[in-house]
This record gives structure tokens, C-alpha cells and sequence, in this order.
């Protein structure tokens, strides 16, 4: 019901347009493809950029100022060679022509083995008919001029690209080398979960396993989903920023943030230990997600978000004042005012238990899932059709088509996606760190960490918190009939799956559980994604979509300050029945909606802290890379292709004070611009060191548009003022 609810909301705005563009309609079939196919995020987000590829290299071809990414190019070691072709006299249709061409056979190609395969094919072709297209016509030759063999040619091109890009797509993106160092762990085997390694991922063993996407597997005990992925040909990945380490088989792996926390033999002071203290707090969120609960929050914009990324923590001292352990959330304050409207956002007071379980499910796109990166399409896809929005590449210039702003955002959300997953992945594989379903069984089975003096001590232990985390005494219900659990550790959770007959009308609710019993606020048949936890790949996916959302919009707010969903008493969890009452998701900003995301999974028992800021801080730094890169193709201004960012300026210090310093390898031209698009500031920079002096700006974010003094060549740079 949540996904079906979420796609109708969503889209409902698009369908009511007199028109849409024919990248748009692609698109939304892309998701409908994804949403049938397995939950595969590493392959949905490579699948939303292939695809984005073909569609923007379609428009830009007949485009005078624009150059094409792929078609023509050397792109990641593959050569597409293209002879040209004649200019059309209707340009539009040539352009409508060539994209559907290319993305009919393109998606033929990737979802022919889907598990919605044969019903898939037939709404590709349904579409493509509705065209008066014929999908009989298979011709590559486009030296007639044929633009229908054009689209043939880029897909398959693509397709042949794609066989060699290392993402093992010929062989249904297998894992070759990695294997992992743990036995599978027995869901249902409550006692045996010492004989681990507690800082590696165990893989789970299942009597059924049923994906994100509600396909059931063959296998009841999923492997290791895309190990190998950070060898994959990235977007805007600078080898910069690569290492190939080695952990039993060679990782690509980009901005690497060196190793999580791993687990201390404590010495009677457990809490004390980072990675203790994140698992620990996971298990304090699961206490939240009682619907009897009725500990009240405020969930409007003006009590949560608003974050300074430059302010994330960094010791783990920080990382326990950031996150409020015992509450929920995190140290965010909300906004004064919505900027659009003048007016303070509205207290919006809601039940703790509804907002937690709501926010792990709708964040992690349910049953009926399009996967982290397409559900951040269909967040652009209503963004685009809101009628404030004003079609500008990133807030200035003129005003471009619906096409020209599809095929733009397309293209840059999907390098942005695709090289999240490539990043995070490379960190998952190499680091192959543990999940908190393995590492809160492991340490309940081995005891407490806290008091030598007390039973069940051991330094790999649950740290004891009173509420939350102690022994089992006699007294105990839990202690068992012949008190064969006397001295165990419990924990005060969401009771799990166990307690749910029926999803549609029963809740598990929160009491005392054994510590080797802790579950996942997730269905039974999933419980966790099949894959490391650190990094967080939603926490990447979500920054990194969020800076190209603010970016390319040219302002860091959803339209009218405010983007939401409305939430239905009853009728939205698919987990358990609920929420117990109807509310409004809210958020002021882009990097608002991100941040949640990231809360969400700590809530969802899917990630500790640990996996989350450190994703957070590479999403940033992938989205505004991005977006450097796609203008860059925008503009034409692009002088060697290439799929690595090189920047011809270095801005420092970021965010500045008074004086914001330049280093730039040539003479440009610079202008700033506010979100809004109001310029500000004109200057000419000298080759070297410049140093402007800003001390007049208020606080924010500008954009800086860089032109050569030739006007050669030009890109848009973010800079942040304090």
C-alpha cells in the first residue's frame, strides 16, 4: 500500500500536465522496470544513468553548444564511434525518435530476465507503439539518416559498453573473488551467535528470503550483493580519489574513510566502546517504535533539519553528542522561517512510535521498491512538475523546455546515483563490515561488558544500561521454566516478526526480549539487505542526490519551502498495521529529506551511526562532482572528454568568513550569484592566488559562474559563506 500511495502522489501532478516530455515518460518507465525487477541498488542506479546517458546524448546531438557523452566519445576505455548525421527539419521529433528507440531496446535488453520480464516487454512496447513507432525496425544503419536506427545504434552500443565496464553484467552481475569470512547466521537460532568474527557481515540464512522489491529468491541465503562494484566505469570519479586495496581480492575503493569501529575487549566500561556504544544506541531506537507509546515530537521543519554538513562529527565524543541516544534524532534545530512565504513553519506534533516506524519504511521504499536511487527520481520527477518551479539550470539563465530540463537533470542525478553506488560499494566490499542484527546477537550471546562482578561478564559483551540493557534474574518471565535463560541479557526492543500474524491488523509492540532474539524493524522475510553495512548506501544516495537537487535547481528549498506526503491513519506500514494516526512528512530542504533518510535506517535497525556520516560527508562531494561534471557536457564547454571532474580552480576555505581565496590556472571572469539567482558580485580573476573580500554577504550558499576570457570555456562552482 505505501509504495502504490507514495507513486500516486507523486505522479499524480505529472499525469495532470497537458504534456510531458518523452524523457519523462522513459523515465517513469525505467521505475516502473525497477520497481518489477530484483532490489538490486548498485544495478538500478548503473541502469538510471545508461539510461539518462542515452536519453541527454539523444537532445544533445542537435544541439549547438552541447556535447554528448557517450556517442562519439571514448568513454571509460569503449569507443562509440559516430560518422554524424543529417540535421532534421523538425528537430523535436528527431529527438523523440532517437530516445525511444534507444530506451526501448535498451530496456528489452536489461529486464529481459527480469522477474516482471514478459509483462515488462509488453508495457516497453505498449509504450513505444503509442508513438506509431515499429518495433520490428532494427536497423543500425543510420548513414541513411534514419533516426530510428540511430536510437538502435546508441543502445546497442550501450549494451556492448556495458559488457565490458566490469559490472559482470554477462554473467547476471555475479561476484567473482569475494567470499564471506562468516557462516550464515540461522534467523531462528536464538542461542549459537558467538563463533563469528563480530567486526565482518555474516550472511543470513532464511527459510524464505523475499527482496525489497517483494521477489522471492531461490536461494534462502542471499549472498553478498556487488562486493566488486567500485571497478565499475564511474561518471565523475576522479582516479584522484581511488586506491586498490586489498582485503582477499583486489577493491577499487574511492574517497575511502578509512575503517570503521571495530570491537574492544572492554574493560567493565562497554558504553565506553564506539563500537558497543553504535550498536548499543540501535537497540535504544528499536525501544521507540511502540504504538502505545505516547511520547509526542515535533516533526515540522521548524523543529528538525537544518544541519551544517561542515558541523558533522568526527570524534567519537562528537558522534555522542550528535545523536540523542536515549530520545532519538539528532542535534539538527529546524528553521526560523520558510524563506518562500516569510512565516514560521507550523508545529506539527506527532506520535514518536508513528514518525520512527513510518520513516524506516518510507525510506526504505517497502515492498514495491524503485530502490534507493529511483525513489530520488521520483522525488525530482515531483519537484519538476510543481508549478513554482522555474525551469532553470541551476536557477539562472533563461528558462529551458520540459525536454531540455529532463534530459539534464536525468543525466546528472544519474551519475550522481550511479557513482554513489560505485563508491559505497568499493567500501561495503573492502571493509565488509557487520550489520546490527549480527553484531547485537553476537554480543548478547557473549554477555555484559560492563561490571566484572556481575554475571555473564564478558569483554565482548552488551554494554548494561538500566531500561535497556540488563540481566535476566529469576524473577524474570524470560528467565524460563527452569530458569535456563537466568542471567542472559535482555533488551528492552521492538519485539520482531514473531509477534506479527497478520501485518495488516497486528503490531509487535516494544517490551523485554532476549538479547539473542533482537530484530530489525523489517519484514521477516528480509530482516536486512544483503550486503555490508558501512557505508551507509542510503545515507550516500540521499546526500549526493540532495547537492544535485540544490544545485540544479539553483536552490537548496523544495518548492515553497516545503516539500511533503501525506500519511494515512492505518493505511500507509506494510511491516505491521499503522500509524495510529494521519500526519504530513515534511521538509524544509533537500539536504532535510536526506538527513531523515539517514535517521530513518538507525531506526529501521539497518545501520548504526558508524555507517551513516561518513556517507553523508562522500554523498556531498559526489553530488556537487556531478554536477561540476555534467555542466561541464551542458555548456560544451568540456575541452578533453572525459569521465573524471578536473577543475581548473581550487576555492578556500570552505565556508569562509570574510575573505574567500581563489587559485585559479588562468584569467576568468567571475560572477555570484544567491540561490534565488540575484547577482551579487562581478569580478576577473588573475591566474594564481585571488583573494575577494565577502565580508558584505550574508550567510548561505552562492553559486559562482567561472568564464574564461576567451568564454572558451565555463562552469558553475558552489561556495558557502558562514
Amino acid at each position: 500500500m505505501k509504495n502504490i500511495t507514495f507513486i500516486i502522489l507523486f505522479f499524480y501532478i505529472s499525469f495532470s500536465q497537458a504534456q510531458q516530455s518523452v524523457a519523462r515518460d522513459w523515465n517513469e518507465m525505467t521505475l516502473t522496470a525497477i520497481r518489477a525487477d530484483f532490489a538490486r541498488p548498485t544495478v538500478h542506479a548503473r541502469n538510471l544513468f545508461h539510461t539518462s546517458v542515452l536519453m541527454y546524448d539523444a537532445w544533445a546531438i542537435f544541439d549547438s553548444q552541447a556535447k554528448t557523452v557517450f556517442l562519439g566519445k571514448n568513454y571509460g576505455g569503449y569507443n562509440c564511434s559516430f560518422n554524424g548525421i543529417a540535421t532534421p527539419a523538425d528537430i523535436n521529433a528527431a529527438r523523440h525518435e532517437v530516445i525511444s528507440f534507444a530506451m526501448f531496446r535498451l530496456l528489452n535488453h536489461r529486464f529481459q530476465n527480469s522477474p516482471g520480464g514478459i509483462d515488462l516487454l509488453n508495457e516497453f512496447e505498449t509504450l513505444f507503439t503509442s508513438y506509431g513507432y515499429d518495433p520490428n525496425f532494427t536497423s543500425t544503419d543510420y548513414s541513411t539518416n534514419s533516426y530510428a536506427a540511430l536510437g538502435n545504434y546508441m543502445a546497442s552500443e550501450m549494451i556492448a559498453f556495458g559488457l565490458q565496464d566490469y559490472s559482470n553484467e554477462q554473467n547476471n552481475y555475479a561476484n567473482q573473488f569475494y567470499g564471506p569470512v562468516n557462516s550464515p547466521l540461522i534467523l531462528e537460532n536464538y542461542y549459537e551467535t558467538n563463533d563469528i568474527d563480530p567486526n565482518r557481515w555474516q550472511p543470513l540464512a532464511f527459510d524464505v528470503f523475499v527482496d525489497q522489491s517483494g521477489n522471492e529468491y531461490p536461494l534462502n541465503t542471499p549472498s553478498f550483493l556487488s562486493p566488486e562494484w567500485g571497478h565499475v566505469t564511474p561518471f565523475s570519479l576522479s582516479q584522484d580519489d581511488l586506491q586498490i586495496l586489498n582485503n582477499g581480492f583486489d577493491s577499487y575503493v574511492y574517497n575511502d574513510p578509512g575503517a570503521p569501529a571495530y570491537i574492544q575487549n572492554s574493560n567493565e566500561d562497554g558504553i565506553s566502546d564506539p563500537y558497543k556504544w553504535n550498536f548499543a544506541l540501535v537497540a535504544a531506537w528499536s525501544s521507540h517504535l511502540d504504538p502505545n507509546d505516547p511520547t509526542l515530537v515535533d516533526i515540522s521543519p521548524g523543529a528538525i533539519g537544518n544541519y551544517d554538513l561542515n558541523n558533522f562529527p568526527e570524534t567519537f565524543t562528537e558522534y555522542q553528542a550528535f545523536y540523542d541516544f536515549t530520545n532519538g534524532g539528532d542535534a539538527s534545530t529546524g528553521h526560523t522561517v520558510n524563506p518562500k512565504t516569510g512565516l514560521a513553519y507550523t508545529p506539527q506534533m506527532v506520535k514518536r512510535s508513528d514518525y520512527a516506524r513510518v520513516l524506516a519504511e518510507f525510506w526504505a521504499d517497502g515492498p514495491d521498491s524503485e530502490t534507493p536511487p529511483g525513489h530520488w527520481f521520483t522525488v525530482l520527477n515531483y519537484v519538476s512538475d510543481h508549478p513554482s518551479v522555474e525551469k532553470k539550470i541551476a536557477g539562472i539563465g533563461a528558462i529551458v523546455s520540459d525536454l531540455e530540463w529532463d534530459v539534464k537533470a536525468y543525466l546528472t542525478l544519474g551519475g550522481a546515483m550511479h557513482d554513489a553506488a560505485i563508491n559505497t560499494w568499493g567500501i561495503k566490499g573492502y571493509y565488509d563490515y557487520t550489520r546490527p542484527i549480527s553484531a547485537i546477537r553476537y554480543m548478547a550471546g557473549k554477555g555484559q561488558s560492563t561490571d566484572a562482578s556481575l554475571p555473564s561478564y564478558d569483554p565482548h559483551g552488551l554494554p548494561l544500561i538500566d531500561g535497556l540493557i540488563e540481566l535476566i534474574d529469576s524473577s524474570d518471565p524470560l528467565s524460563g521454566e527452569n530458569n535456563e535463560n537466568l542471567n542472559r541479557i535482555k533488551i528492552m526492543s521492538w519485539k520482531g516478526p514473531d509477534f506479527i500474524t497478520d501485518p495488516t491488523t497486528d503490531t509487535a509492540g516494544v517490551d523485554w526480549i532476549m538479547g539473542t532474539h533482537w530484530w530489525p524493524y523489517q519484514r521477516g522475510t528480509f530482516v536486512t539487505p544483503p550486503f555490508a553495512g558501512y557505508l551507509s548506501g542510503h545515507s550516500t544516495f540521499s546526500r549526493a542526490a540532495a547537492e544535485v537537487m540544490t544545485q540544479f535547481t539553483g536552490d537548496s528549498f523544495f518548492p515553497d519551502g516545503m516539500g511533503t506526503f501525506d500519511i494515512t491513519q492505518n493505511d500507509f506500514l506494510v511491516f505491521e498495521t499503522g500509524p495510529t494516526q494521519s500526519f504530513t512528512l515534511q521538509w524544509a530542504t533537500y539536504q532535510d529529506a536526506s538527513d531523515q533518510t539517514s535517521l530513518s535506517r538507525i531506526w529501521g535497525g539497518i545501520h548504526p551511526p558508524e555507517d551513516d556520516i561518513k556517507g553523508r560527508i562522500i554523498g556531498d562531494k559526489i553530488g556537487n562532482e556531478a554536477f561540476n561534471l555534467a555542466i561541464t557536457y551542458f555548456d560544451g564547454t568540456l575541452n578533453t572528454p572525459t569521465i573524471e571532474a578536473q577543475s581548473p580552480v581550487t576555492i578556500y576555505p570552505i565556508p569562509f568568513k570574510n575573505d574567500v581565496h581563489i587559485s585559479s590556472t588562468k584569467v576568468y571572469n567571475v560572477t555570484i550569484y544567491t540561490l534565488e539567482g540575484k547577482l551579487i558580485l562581478k569580478t576577473q580573476l588573475q591566474a594564481g592566488d585571488n583573494a575577494i573580500n565577502a565580508t558584505n554577504l550574508d550567510s548561505g550558499l552562492y553559486f559562482a559562474k567561472f568564464n574564461s576570457k576567451k568564454n572558451e570555456s565555463s562552469f558553475i562552482k558552489k561556495i558557502i559563506k558562514y
